[in-house]
């Protein structure tokens, strides 16, 4: 039985080749996007409809409420046990999606410290008073490499980081799991990659399309159902943008066209993490993807 990862850059194609790979090998998926996890939150997380999930399990979508906040370690064990369960069944398993920690935290032992209350409140009441663009800041100048992987619209991880290190005295990254000590060390990582220039495209298109399938709508729903009150769904491209047009603070072309914006740099953001795991196998878009898949997944048998 396999565990196939498929990773990379927003827009690059990954569902696609998800599906298709799963229907070959006999495969379940599993969700690695952190914000297909929430309930409602579809359009402008490009989440699969039933018709398009090619009748193929997908797991650990729709889990969470808006006004519910995920935990890297929540993830962690609710992926592992998916991938035990399903491969009691004799069924190998593809993760699919974008959030890098997440997929590191599936494949590999993390190794962060507990939370304390003292420092965790003294760097949300910094975060209310300099705002978050000044910890953000911070982050950058304390551990750059933690400043790509996350937005800096996403305070509430802004503040987990700068308070690990502050408990340990190390960067952020310094308490990421190696390389070697994977908990599934036959696991194969596929990453997608595509030019710079066909990718932007790609993404403006897709905002545009989301827009027109009714994304204000669901931003709009959402808010009825109180994902203000959230700190992790509220900041999630799109959602963040069209929260601040439904309060009157930016227009909805501009909210549309921050979105494009925003995106793109969460895909600059996306490359850089995954090309720090020697571990990926690049597959770029010029290539027949599924018969690359396959071939290094039988090469290795």
């Amino acid at each position: 039985m396999e565990l196939i990862v498929i990773c990379g850059a927003t827009a690059t194609g990954k569902s696609e080749l998800a599906i298709e790979l799963a229907q070959t090998i006999s495969a379940e998926i599993i969700n690695a996007d952190s914000m297909q996890l929430y309930r409602g939150m579809d359009i402008g997380t490009a989440k699969l409809s039933k018709s398009e999930q090619s009748g193929i399990p997908h797991h650990l979508l729709d889990v969470l409420e808006v006004t519910q906040d995920s935990t890297v370690a929540w993830y962690q064990d609710l992926a592992r046990q998916m991938i035990t369960e399903i491969h009691s069944r004799n069924k190998s398993v593809v993760i699919v999606g974008g959030t890098g920690l997440y997929i590191k935290a599936i494949l590999d032992d993390l190794n962060f410290p507990d939370t304390d209350p003292q420092i965790r409140a003294r760097l949300t009441t910094e975060s209310e008073e300099l705002g978050a663009d000044a910890l953000f800041q911070r982050l950058e100048e304390l551990d750059p490499a933690a400043a790509i992987a996350i937005d800096r619209q996403n305070i509430r991880r802004v503040i987990r980081a700068l308070e690990v290190i502050e408990i340990t005295g190390q960067p952020f990254t310094a308490n990421l799991p190696r390389e070697d000590s994977s908990a599934y060390p036959n696991a194969l990582q596929f990453g997608l990659v595509m030019d710079r220039e066909k990718l932007t495209e790609r993404i403006d298109l897709r905002v545009d399309l989301m827009f027109e399938k009714g994304l204000v709508a669901e931003v709009d729903s959402l808010i009825a159902a109180g994902i203000e009150r959230g700190t992790t769904a509220r900041r999630a491209l799109g959602y963040a943008q069209l929260i601040s047009a439904h309060n009157g603070e930016i227009t909805e072309e501009l909210a549309r066209e921050e979105t494009k914006r925003a995106t793109r740099q969460y895909a600059r953001r996306q490359e850089t993490w995954f090309s720090r795991d020697a571990r990926i196998q690049w597959v770029s878009a010029a290539q027949r993807r599924l018969e690359t898949v396959l071939q290094k997944i039988n090469s290795r048998a």
